[in-house]
């Protein structure tokens, strides 16, 4: 627990969600931040932006993907928002490549 938290106060949570861009064959990934009680609320709330953020686009849908990562105190500049490990026995550059950098992002 955070200094200065009590154990009913809120935790900030980063929660990636994943949608899908129908005709442009485009995969999203959103990081959005949420004040809650628990992971699983967080991700109810994110979960109910999504529906949101779809309604507002032609063809999105969200592909019901998400992941919560508690935030350690209230973010501030720099603060980490999301993070994820993944083993792998590849390269660095191989592992870039295969799982960040493949060519078809859109970024910008």
């Amino acid at each position: 627990m955070s200094a200065g938290t009590e154990p009913n106060d809120p935790s900030w949570y980063g929660i990636r969600c994943i949608f899908r861009h129908g005709p442009l064959e485009v995969y999203e990934e959103r990081i959005t931040l949420w004040t809650a009680h628990s992971p699983d609320e967080a991700i109810e709330r994110a979960e109910a932006e999504a529906a949101e953020y779809c309604e507002g686009l032609d063809d999105v849908e969200y592909v019901r993907f998400a992941e919560a990562y508690t935030i350690d105190g209230a973010p501030d500049e720099g603060a980490e928002v999301f993070s994820l490990m993944r083993e792998s026995t590849l390269p660095p550059k191989d592992y870039v490549s295969r799982y960040y950098a493949t060519g078809s992002e859109r970024t910008g």
